[in-house]
């Protein structure tokens, strides 16, 4: 078990420090200020310093003063007025009515008292912010208020607005935390990084679990936390983070690559044991690790398993969470910073690079990623400033593991599903609720616009549709022709007329009995969710068609079916076993896998910029791990490893 973060000897062994270290800043900012800005305070908010002042005009009409005091400290500021100088929220809300257009379409605004924030969520947040940020100028100005404006999701998402309204409701202890965060960050060092060790606690030479964790002799970083959802073993569900070089009271840190389970799953069971630090990920990755991490305890409860943690460990996790956008540089710990970049795999996914010490070490983990471009998402960042050591998937590492051109099996689908629907039947296609179902609505989309497939309704169940509301949350971090699309043109791909969400189970019936159709259902691999209850509505006629999209693990349903067999045993509505003959027919379609495959895997590593010193190849089966790091040794000259789980290296 974890070790408690009250251990009292570390907190105080740290508190002189972070002392010594805010007096120098302060220092600093006072010598560079001119003191008709009126500084009031200073104060740590996580990785940032914020500059309390009753003058911040001051400040922001000469903007290289603030520039002048960051190159010295090098930490990143925020300027926020004293609560003195305040307008009164009420008119400050007024005048931010009459100044912004009505046709960025205001949904809400909310003032935070304690830290001198308008929160403004809009339709079109462009036009909030105006030509070259004037309007945000002029309400900083009039109000003295500091505006954050957050884009109203098109298609409303429950869990992006329970998390904004309970970080709302939480607004003094989050500010503890991230005074916590800042001073922790802030602190002197103790030593000199002299160096660097990465001990394995899940991941590798298999696909689930991931956690690494990485220390040196001042700090300590954990690179995911997740769960292996294909057993309920707990010594093979969850990390090996009994051992002792994992400490709760020494983290600095927990960086997670993307919101899929295996990489999240286990993060919220850190706070349920003590731990009271951050959490570092992009953005859309916060809302979507809360909707899985939820949907996971709904899982195993209606399974009747105990759960690792509960729904108030999901919250704090959320309170401790700074998200942080792409290529923006942050200090975590008092020798590390970390930079997010896109990893092309799901919305949100990145690679974290992390810049240890004084250019002591580089680590570059890509997490899961993948180095192509989709009609989803961009490709995965190969250029950094700098990288020492790779640390790689192999999810897809062995010789045969190559898909088909995107385009290629862009059209097979299409056109198996214009088959279909010509002869009258209905389509079935299981999917993955996050990335590849927003990947198959807009391939659907397009294909249907374009005429390759007849028009039909496509239904879209379970939990597809609030994973597609948080994508319109963040048009931004999608691929640059669906930003124009959504930013620039005001179209939505994903609100086309063709699509028809199905909001209770009840509306089925009508769905399997009506005329030919495409319904996107979870799961993927037909082991729950609503998709059992269309093939069991579908399989009887031989007009329908399945279509496979996902990996098929070995002895779930969809496995079954690709194997060819045709009596399939289910449970019904009576709990009662039942033998359905399967006459619909079954496809697969391989190649939408937001992972790399083999031949993308190799390219990275030839295109990855600059060349690493070493590689470290883990997220995979075994041999596909050895396969890949003897492949990569081989083909580069670089010094490559596919070390086992429990193991650590030291990088430098």
């Amino acid at each position: 078990m974890p070790s408690s973060r009250s251990s009292s000897k570390v907190d105080q062994s740290q508190a002189q420090p972070a002392e010594t270290t805010q007096a120098k800043i302060m220092q600093i900012i006072l010598q560079h200020v001119p003191r008709e800005a009126e500084i009031t305070r200073v104060e740590f908010e996580g990785p940032r310093l914020a500059i309390y002042t009753k003058k911040p005009e001051i400040l922001l009409s000469q903007s290289y003063i603030v520039s002048d005091i960051v190159s010295l400290i090098r930490k990143r500021i925020t300027l926020r007025s004293d609560p003195s100088i305040r307008m009164k929220p009420e008119e400050a809300e007024k005048f931010i009515r009459s100044i912004v257009p009505e046709e960025a379409e205001i949904t809400n605004i909310l003032f935070d008292q304690n830290i001198g924030e308008v929160v403004i969520e809009a339709k079109k947040p462009g036009l909030v912010i105006s030509k070259n940020g004037a309007t945000l100028q002029e309400i900083i100005k009039v109000t003295k208020w500091r505006p954050r404006i957050l884009r109203a999701p098109p298609i409303p998402s429950k869990i992006i607005a329970h998390i904004r309204h309970y970080l709302y409701q939480e607004v003094k202890e989050r500010q503890r935390i991230l005074r916590n965060v800042g001073e922790r960050i802030f602190r002197t060092p103790l030593y000199k990084s002299q160096e660097v060790l990465v001990t394995l606690l899940g991941g590798f030479r298999q696909v689930g679990r991931s956690a690494i964790l990485v220390r040196t002799r001042e700090s300590s970083i954990l690179l995911d936390c997740g769960i292996n959802p294909g057993t309920l073993n707990p010594e093979d569900s969850f990390p090996r983070i009994d051992l002792n070089e994992f400490d709760l009271s020494s983290l600095d840190a927990v960086v997670i690559s993307h919101a899929h389970l295996d990489h999240c799953g286990l993060l919220p069971f850190l706070y349920k044991y003590g731990y009271d630090g951050p959490v570092y990920c992009s953005e859309p990755t916060l809302s979507l690790m809360s909707l899985l991490q939820l949907d996971y305890l709904d899982v195993l409860s209606r399974e009747g398993v105990i759960p690792p943690y509960d729904q108030k460990d999901i919250r704090e996790m959320v309170l401790h969470t700074i998200p942080l956008r792409y290529g923006i540089v942050t200090d975590i710990a008092p020798d590390v910073k970390l930079t997010l970049h896109n990893a092309g795999h799901i919305l949100g996914s990145a690679i974290v690079h992390l810049h240890i010490g004084e250019g002591l070490h580089n680590i570059v983990y890509t997490g899961d990623f993948k180095f192509a471009k989709t009609m989803l998402l961009e490709s995965a960042v190969a250029s950094f400033p700098r990288v020492e050591t790779l640390i790689m998937e192999s999810t897809y590492g062995s010789p045969e593991d190559l898909m088909p051109p995107r385009r290629e099996v862009e059209e097979r689908f299409a056109s198996l599903v214009a088959e279909t629907l010509k002869a009258g039947g209905k389509v079935l296609v299981p999917v993955l609720a996050v990335g590849r179902a927003q990947e198959i609505m807009l391939v659907l989309n397009q294909y249907m616009r374009g005429g390759k497939i007849p028009e039909a309704p496509i239904y879209i169940e379970g939990m597809v549709n609030e994973v597609t509301a948080i994508h319109t949350a963040y048009p931004e971090y999608m691929s640059k022709e669906i930003q124009n699309m959504i930013l620039h043109e005001n179209v939505n791909p994903f609100q086309s007329e063709y699509f028809v969400n199905i909001k209770n189970a009840d509306a089925r019936s009508e769905v399997i009995t009506g005329p030919p159709c495409i319904i996107l259902a979870t799961s993927g691999m037909l082991e729950g969710g609503p998709a059992i209850e269309y093939f069991r509505g579908l399989a009887s006629d031989s007009r329908n068609m399945v279509i496979l999209v996902s990996y098929q693990i070995e002895g779930t349903l969809g496995r079954r079916l690709q194997s060819g067999m045709r009596d399939v045993t289910m449970i019904n509505h009576e709990g009662k076993v039942e033998v359905i003959n399967v006459k619909l027919r079954v496809e697969s379609v391989e190649g939408f896998s937001g992972h790399s495959d083999r031949s993308q895997l190799l390219n990275y590593v030839k295109r990855l910029n600059p060349r690493p010193h070493r590689v470290v190849v883990g997220h995979g089966e075994k041999s596909k791990c050895l396969d890949l790091s003897s492949t990569v040794e081989r083909m580069f000259k670089i010094s490559s490893d596919a070390p086992e789980n429990l193991e650590t290296l030291r990088l430098y």
